[in-house]
């Protein structure tokens, strides 16, 4: 696994960053001491910028993996990041905060697929829930019943069965042999897990629409993060407040306290607000 290396970060790591990015043309050239300072953090921003990335400073596997000649195509560009900040009317340094804190790191896997999470106990849902007038409830719940016992890893009133990786891949393509458009609805897309049920209140005009555009690239996924921003005016404020406890639980849900998001939160967006990231500097 690629380590993340940040401003303060010591060792051979850094040391090895250091001579890719004098490689790349690093102006003025690093000394490679092992020291991940202000003139190393500068030189992968100037990187980032070149290359289209996400100006952020941190070298993760994207940026590193572009230092040695990845493909940057399917990748978060900071234009996306910066327009988005417009368009929701937040601070740059929010916006680079939660997409450090929320993103899933990469939005793809190394096959080129989206990545996704399949909810079998949102799959058991939405087939139990009535859509056309006429539906009758009873039925639609007996007929999830029937597939829960059947299909218990695909359909179930429970949370689980996560393979992770290729793997969800694996379990979706099962899940849409038994309803396609369930199927589809009941999985998270993308580096910001937007589930596929939101298709509809988010403005895609279908939900093969959203699915496309899932599997386009980082940009189109960071878009529908957006949408869902602008979707829910509590967590639109809590995140143009910097509210972070709040934005964290309508965001990552009651469990978001376990899992420190929102000290994560608060501490990414300290960090970029103290190193500038404004919409007035960018």
């Amino acid at each position: 696994m690629t380590p993340t290396l940040r401003h303060g970060d010591r060792g051979q790591a850094v040391s090895l960053l250091q001579k890719q990015l004098n490689q790349a043309g690093a102006k003025p050239t690093l000394v490679v001491d092992g020291d991940f300072g202000d003139a190393t953090e500068k030189a992968v921003r100037a990187f980032q910028a070149r290359s289209g990335l996400v100006d952020d400073g941190i070298a993760g596997e994207k940026t590193q993996s572009a230092l040695l000649g990845g493909d940057c195509r399917l990748l978060l560009g900071n234009a996306t990041l910066l327009a988005g900040a417009k368009r929701l009317d937040v601070e740059l340094a929010s916006i680079y905060a939660v997409n450090e804190v929320e993103s899933q790191g990469k939005g793809f896997l190394a096959n080129g697929k989206p990545k996704i999470l399949f909810e079998r106990h949102v799959m058991y849902n939405r087939l139990a829930m009535p859509r056309h007038e006429g539906d009758i409830v009873a039925e639609l719940k007996h007929h999830a019943d029937e597939l829960a016992a059947s299909h218990p890893h695909l359909v179930n009133p429970r949370p689980g069965g996560y393979i992770g990786g290729p793997g969800e891949h694996q379990r979706l393509a099962q899940a849409r042999m038994l309803d396609a458009q369930r199927a589809d609805e009941s999985a998270s897309w993308g580096a910001f897990q937007i589930m596929g049920y939101h298709w509809e209140r988010l403005g895609y005009p279908s939900l093969a629409d959203f699915v496309t555009r899932m599997s386009q690239d980082e940009n189109e996924q960071f878009d529908a993060f957006v949408r869902f921003i602008e979707a829910d005016p509590a967590l639109h404020k809590a995140l143009k407040g910097k509210k972070w406890a709040q934005f964290a639980k309508l965001y990552n849900g009651p469990a978001y306290a376990r899992n420190l998001y929102d000290v994560k939160l608060e501490r990414a967006y300290e960090r970029y607000a103290d190193c500038g990231c404004t919409l007035d500097a960018a």
